[in-house]
């Protein structure tokens, strides 16, 4: 699943609870990271993890490949949330998803 794709769904009333078990992720965890392999560009995979293997490291080793944390379930759901008030809900789902990149490339 790539960026905009998930911005799409989650801006169009996805919820996290079904989310998780398509994912199979565990719904219970602390926190799912989302993570990306360098070199990073928007339309890139993204993968997702429970905090609980991560350990919240930045690089995380997957079946032997590296991946590398953009931000947390928790920070993306409150920028979806934010994204769909009336200030911002006219933005594009293209832009909201630049817009999480240029975050998590220039600020995490």
């Amino acid at each position: 699943m790539k960026l905009l794709e998930l911005v799409n769904y989650f801006r169009n009333g996805g919820s996290y609870d079904e989310f998780c078990q398509t994912q199979s992720l565990n719904q219970e965890s602390e926190v799912v990271e989302i993570y990306m392999k360098q070199p990073f560009k928007i339309d890139n995979d993204l993968a997702f993890f429970e905090i609980e293997q991560t350990e919240g490291n930045y690089e995380y080793l997957s079946n032997g490949e590296k991946y590398f944390n953009l931000f947390d379930f928790y920070y993306f759901l409150d920028a979806i949330e934010e994204s769909n008030n009336n200030d911002n809900k006219s933005l594009p789902n293209e832009q909201i998803a630049q817009l999480l990149y240029n975050y998590a490339i220039n600020d995490a």
